[in-house]
């Protein structure tokens, strides 16, 4: 036990409601991906069995390692042809910010939830001690991971959504170079992951975001709820 505890980021005893949380939020996340595309057009992740809320065929197995081990990573990327698209600019924003949407509509559900369970007294009335702090650990991980999970993949660094969106928001002439400067916007995105002093400043702030966004939300719930 010592062993992992010196390895993995997450403490033990909230591990199990930490890898709950990643199975719903990777695979509602990839789904929104797949199911816009094939909306707009594009089959292609339906065909390959990707337009599925099975999160088996979503998860990527270094990028589970590496949320536990440095606190983000991602799933397996929902493979989109803009080809099929109508108007490929606009439906391929929408299907590349419908990951991040999906994270932050499942961030404010569980927000409404909780703060429905704490108004009602339906948490306070919880009896069994290992329960009660199940409850309180599932809901807080899963509220801020979420919020966390919108926040990460906004940045502007492949292979994130964020820089589907600036690659198609960009005009073709400056898309033509970010395509070829993309390996280096993921060699950035791994100088980040493997260095803390880079992390301090640039995922540490989006943990801290999403905490005041939780506050946020829990406060105007519960003041909706009388609370």
């Amino acid at each position: 036990m010592d062993f992992l505890r010196n390895f993995i980021s997450i403490p033990l005893e909230q591990l199990p409601f930490f890898l709950i949380t990643l199975l719903i939020a990777f695979t509602v996340h990839e789904f929104a991906h797949a199911y816009f595309a094939n909306k707009f057009g594009d089959p292609t992740a339906r065909l390959l069995g990707r337009m599925t809320l099975n999160p088996a065929v979503h998860f990527d197995f270094l990028g589970v390692i590496l949320m536990l081990l440095v606190g983000f990573g991602w799933a397996r990327p929902v493979p989109v042809n803009r080809d099929n698209f109508k108007n490929p600019r606009l439906m391929g924003i929408i299907v590349s910010i419908a990951g991040p949407i999906s994270n932050l509509l499942l961030a404010i559900l569980g927000t409404l939830i909780y703060a429905a369970l704490l108004a009602t007294g339906t948490i306070e009335a919880i009896t069994n001690v290992r329960l009660l702090q199940a409850v309180y650990l599932f809901f807080g991980m899963f509220i801020q991971w979420n919020f966390f999970l919108f926040l990460f993949n906004l940045i502007p660094l492949p292979p994130l959504d964020g820089y589907r969106i600036v690659e198609d928001l960009a005009p073709r002439s400056i898309r033509g170079r970010l395509q070829q400067y993309e390996q280096w916007g993921s060699l950035i995105f791994l100088l980040i992951l493997f260095i803390p002093a880079l992390r301090v400043y640039t995922i540490t702030p989006l943990h801290i975001w999403g905490d005041q966004m939780t506050r946020g939300f829990l406060k105007m719930f519960l003041w909706m709820f009388g609370s």
